[in-house]
């Protein structure tokens, strides 16, 4: 079935972490501590969401990361999309045209690896930051 990765687990826990943490700017090594993610591969996930806008970082002595956005603005589909990037249940209901089944015109499960898509797509994108926080 549907395989979230630890990049994806790790990511939203650090994004959950800023999202509550008291403090304005928290330190890579502060989160990795606190959320027990090593640092090297915290660095690797916060450069990524970082790139993409959902994280700024400010350098120096007293630098760190901080959420860009506010939580509410934040869907966990948007998170998810960075970090996985495009997913799909099979191939077939896939974004790749360069992928062909050949069963295409004849399967009967096509509809319903859409439908099974679409309520994916459809609670992660009805779930934001500030939800999980609650």
């Amino acid at each position: 079935m549907l395989k979230i990765s630890t990049k994806s687990q790790y990511g939203l826990r650090a994004l959950v972490y800023l999202a509550i943490s008291k403090e304005k700017i928290n330190s890579l090594r502060t989160i990795s501590k606190k959320e027990g993610i090593s640092f090297d591969y915290l660095e690797k996930i916060l450069s990524r969401l970082e790139k993409t806008g959902l994280v700024k970082a400010r350098k120096g002595v007293l630098g760190g990361y901080f959420l860009a956005k506010h939580p509410k603005k934040i869907k966990i589909s948007e998170i998810l999309k960075v970090l996985e990037g495009d997913t799909f249940l099979v191939k077939c209901i896939g974004a790749d045209k360069k992928f062909h089944c050949i069963r295409a015109r004849k399967c009967l499960a096509k509809n319903l690896w859409r439908k099974i898509q679409d309520s994916i797509n459809s609670t992660l994108n009805s779930i934001t930051l500030a939800d999980l926080i609650k």
